[in-house]
């Protein structure tokens, strides 16, 4: 039982460090040490046309908003297409009257709820330009995202897709604020270290650019998986195109804010990615060295489920414990941390500080969350463990039981 207890302390330690390290090296690399405004973007060599697909499934709350934003982005030439996916409320009406106001709106309307990989798909096909922009129905773009995202498409030839970076609106409650710390020191530090190490695990579905072209070649989205954006990040991968993070390219989004929402989120979530690693595993391993840049996320998610399970059973036998005998090899004594605890948590708070640091440019008072991020360990790895061993068997049960990946309206948090 001691070696098991080791891998469940010291896998995050690790990992942690790893991704500090390759956080820092992005950083100093590929956005100069933070002396990149992005409030300035780089001047291109050409502005191609560019198509801003917005999926959207009763989001009469938002959708004026987010769309008045899109309007005002700083690019020179672009067109807004709104996929209204069977919503059951007045999105579809509120749609038809922005495409009547605005000469470069335009309306697509689903009779019944295709899920949002077929509303992308049908928004693609409608475009007219070679670069896609994709955001969510309630997600506010900020005016200079598309120029950092385009110049990647432009001085890259083989780049298929580009991640933007979300921030956090709804900062109301507790789990709000965790979230603010979470996508900055987290899920941006993440990113930032895969990117140097080799591949990205997913772009962020809330705002990604794509190239028309590579989802020609590997066939656009899949509308049997229920995380839509982790698939395309593979499916692109795998056919070699290459996939980008810029931090540059701000999205403000709305998330959840309440222990229900959130559990629904980071559900499918896990679920998603282990159908992703379940469709693509057999292929990778007939691919051999020639996907070997993909060998470090599928050892990472993997190792991550197992100790998922791992930190599972640990709680298991300590709660089986307290109320009857056990051999001496499962008996858990504590699970409140000792020195190794005290070491991790140590870690984690220098990881948070890293990911702070590093997107201070882009919120000036970001700092003052820092006191909040540290419930994260608490509240969030129970959270996103219970739900990884909850998803992986559903998402295994859904390989074998293929249906449509429909969406419902998510929790918004409180605005």
């Amino acid at each position: 039982m001691s070696g098991f207890l080791n891998f469940v302390y010291y896998y995050p330690l690790f990992m942690a460090f790893l991704w500090m390290i390759g956080s820092i090296y992005y950083f100093f690399h590929w956005e100069d040490g933070g002396r990149k405004d992005y409030t300035k973007p780089p001047k291109l060599d050409r502005y191609p046309g560019v198509s801003i697909l917005v999926p959207c499934h009763n989001e009469s709350e938002n959708i004026e908003e987010s769309v008045r934003y899109c309007l005002n982005v700083e690019y020179p030439t672009f067109e807004i297409i709104l996929i209204n996916d069977g919503s059951t409320d007045n999105t579809g009406e509120i749609l038809d009257r922005l495409a009547c106001q605005n000469k470069n709106v335009r309306v697509i309307h689903l009779a019944t709820n295709q899920g949002k990989a077929m509303a992308m798909n049908m928004g693609a096909l409608a475009s007219n330009y070679e670069y896609l922009i994709c955001i969510d129905g309630d997600a506010i773009l900020d005016k200079h995202s598309i120029v950092w995202i385009i110049r990647h498409f432009i001085t890259g030839p083989r780049v298929g897709a580009v991640t933007g970076n979300p921030r956090i609106r709804t900062r109301s409650t507790l789990l709000g604020k965790i979230q603010v710390g979470e996508f900055s020191s987290i899920i941006g530090v993440i990113k930032r270290a895969q990117r140097v190490y080799g591949r990205v695990f997913t772009v962020s579905g809330v705002v990604a650019g794509f190239s028309k072209t590579a989802l020609h070649r590997v066939g656009f989205w899949d509308t049997d998986m229920i995380t839509e954006d982790v698939d395309i990040s593979w499916k692109l991968q795998l056919a070699f195109w290459d996939v980008r993070y810029e931090p540059n390219a701000l999205c403000w989004i709305l998330n959840p804010e309440t222990l229900r929402g959130l559990w629904a989120q980071r559900l499918r979530w896990a679920q998603g990615g282990s159908e992703v690693l379940l469709k693509n595993f057999p292929r990778i391993i007939d691919c051999g060295v020639k996907c070997r840049r993909m060998w470090m996320i599928i050892i990472e998610f993997i190792i991550s489920v197992a100790w998922s399970y791992a930190v599972f059973l640990v709680l298991l036998f300590w709660l089986i414990g307290l109320v009857a005998p056990l051999p001496d090899f499962l008996y858990i004594k504590s699970i409140l941390p000792g020195w190794t605890g005290v070491v991790l948590g140590a870690a984690c708070l220098l990881q948070f500080a890293t990911g702070f640091i590093i997107d201070s440019r882009f919120e000036s008072r970001l700092g003052k969350y820092y006191y909040w991020i540290i419930w994260y360990p608490m509240v969030y790895w129970l959270i996103n463990v219970l739900t990884l061993v909850c998803g992986f068997p559903k998402a295994c049960y859904r390989r074998i039981n293929k249906t449509r990946a429909i969406w419902k309206s998510p929790d918004r948090g409180v605005r």
